[in-house]
């Protein structure tokens, strides 16, 4: 029978829980190297019970970090199960399984396990993104022509890199004699289990000080809490199925037709407080593209990541307790063999920018039955891994080009901020300039592109870095060929692109996927950031927002007068007269 705690030290508890996961994700980044984990908070901290069911995260980490993190620990202990193997006290798990709940190789989890008075209490988990996993080509982004899971760097299941406390130093020489900047990437690996170490010892010092019983007590009403918070949400919206369907660019230069323009669909079918989230429409895995989507790990995150941001959006709850009971009212189902539940061993590691296009399907789905909780259509994101070699030895660097939201009701979508189940920083131009081989020549807002609506979508950024020695580039991106979709009368936002603009001056527009190209001193990378779809009819916003755009330089006169209706005097005023005659005479 489940202890009953008084509801007051059940806040304290989890209190305590909320603080050891924040605690140990600041630990993380001070003592990471890499900017993708100091800068961009492209990592995730957790503790689970001993099944894995997650009890909090960090609020810093990114979704598609500290959302896995479940499936880490059940992968884990699946692993050991089917070996025979078991957990003891001072293990030190490394696993990165795309297959066995992690989200992708190069996002390597470490879990400590946690044991109270000789029994399994839970885990400390951290999980990161790391520069280079020892993959066919520098970098573990950016790596859109793998042929398989092996092709995509080292793969550990369950590895044991601590066995009772004493340091397994085999699997370190491993590492560092396979990646390719050993120092930083196994420098974050160090990092990731000194900080999982440390909620271990926090948890622990819980359970010392309240007793496992009460603990597990407090933390299983959190968990219903959490769930009947979503079951009452899923409940509120009109039982039914809502259906979409929107496309990824997948390999536009590619002759094969099976590898570009692919749909992802989703239906969901709510019932009661439960809603299912069927995928199948979906396209067929690509059997030698690493743009399959892990069913654990990525898929099931951006569905429910989508779900609950806009079921329980925090601008109305306020910060309400993030653990597995959230997910308990949602089941998912994507037909083996497609994109979102691909066959091992198909290749995953670019499953980024499509599950962010998945994430997008679902709000679109649901945007019909709750149309004043979902913002019009996202753009999507970029990722660029910059490499070479210097005298120092090589050098990988990592760079999220950011997307926008779309519009939604009363608020302009969000400029070139990362969207959907990303949420990562960008790094900042000073740390990229500091110890790279790359200048950022331009850093600013796209003009006149921005998707039409009463509020318009978000607008993307415009990049530019240029190589100060030879070196190379790869690219992983999506959302250059299909337009981020406008909701109730807005209009469709803009796609991206990519130029290579040579050092002689010459152009050359790329693909959204770009497979590890080498690129001479002086040539330049121009990144255009995607603008979300507008929401609303454009020739309802206020005449007064139209003027700040203009005034702020990201839309033009006339474009004012064509999509909005609104006229502007000498740039800078508005003709209210003129205004209603136009909007009038539509």
């Amino acid at each position: 029978m489940q202890t009953r705690v008084d509801p007051f030290l059940a806040a304290v508890i989890h209190g305590a829980l909320e603080n050891i996961a924040i605690e140990m994700g600041h630990k993380l980044m001070r003592m990471s190297y890499s900017s993708i984990i100091r800068e961009s908070e492209d990592f995730g901290t957790a503790l689970t019970d001993a099944t894995g069911r997650q009890l909090c995260e960090c609020a810093m980490s990114t979704p598609l970090q500290s959302g896995p993190i479940p499936g880490y620990i059940e992968g884990i202990l699946r692993e050991l199960e089917a070996r025979g193997d078991a957990v003891h006290p001072g293990d030190v798990f490394m696993h990165n399984d795309a297959y066995g709940g992690a989200s992708h190789g190069p996002d390597v989890g470490f879990a400590v396990p946690i044991f109270h008075h000789d029994k399994l209490a839970g885990f400390s988990v951290t999980t990161a993104h790391h520069l280079d996993i020892g993959a066919s080509s520098p970098g573990s982004c950016g790596i859109v022509d793998a042929v398989d899971s092996y092709a995509e760097g080292l793969q550990f299941k369950a590895v044991r890199v601590y066995d009772a406390g004493k340091k397994v130093e085999p699997v370190w020489q491993i590492l560092r004699s396979n990646i390719r900047i050993a120092d930083l990437v196994v420098g974050d690996m160090e990092a990731q289990v000194a900080a999982a170490r440390i909620g271990a010892d926090r948890y622990s010092a819980l359970l010392d000080q309240y007793g496992l019983e009460t603990v597990t007590g407090a933390y299983e009403d959190l968990l219903d809490y959490s769930e009947k918070l979503m079951r009452d949400a899923i409940a509120a919206i009109p039982d039914g199925s809502y259906n979409a369907r929107t496309y990824i660019d997948g390999y536009l230069d590619s002759d094969d037709p099976a590898l570009k323009d692919l749909p992802i669909e989703v239906t969901l079918t709510v019932t009661g407080s439960d809603v299912l989230v069927d995928l199948t429409g979906t396209a067929p895995q690509t059997p030698n593209k690493p743009i399959n989507m892990p069913l654990v790990g990525t898929v099931d995150c951006a569905v429910w990541l989508t779900l609950r941001s806009i079921l329980l959006d925090s601008d109305t709850y306020g910060a309400i307790p993030q653990n597995s009971g959230l997910t308990r009212p949602i089941t998912i189902h994507a037909p083996e063999g497609c994109l979102a539940n691909p066959i091992f061993p198909a290749p995953v590691i670019a499953r980024f920018c499509p599950g962010n296009a998945l994430a997008d399907t679902v709000m679109k789905a649901i945007a019909p039955a709750v149309p004043r909780q979902v913002s019009a259509g996202i753009g999507n994101l970029r990722v660029m891994a910059f490499s070479g070699q210097t005298k120092a030895g090589p050098w990988v660097h990592m760079e999220i080009m950011e997307g926008a939201y779309g519009g939604r009701y009363g608020k302009d979508g969000m400029d070139a901020v990362d969207t959907l189940y990303a949420n990562t920083r960008n790094n900042p131009v000073e740390d990229i300039e500091s110890h790279l081989p790359l200048r950022v020549l331009n850093y600013e807002l796209r003009e006149n592109v921005a998707g039409a609506g009463q509020w318009r979508g978000g607008i993307g950024s415009i990049r530019s870095f240029e190589l100060l020695e030879d070196g190379a580039v790869s690219v992983e991106g999506d959302g250059q060929k299909f337009r981020p979709w406008g909701f109730a009368g807005g209009r469709d936002g803009s796609p991206a692109n990519v130029d290579l603009v040579h050092a002689n001056g010459q152009s050359e527009a790329l693909p959204s996927k770009i497979p590890y190209r080498q690129i001479a001193k002086g040539d330049r990378l121009v990144a255009y950031g995607p603008c979300g779809g507008g929401y609303g009819d454009p020739f309802t916003r206020a005449p007064e927002d139209v003027l700040d755009d203009v005034l702020d330089g990201l839309l033009h006169v006339d474009t004012a007068r064509e999509d909005y209706g609104v006229a502007i005097l000498d740039g800078c005023r508005l003709d209210l007269e003129a205004t209603e005659k136009l909007r009038a005479s539509r």
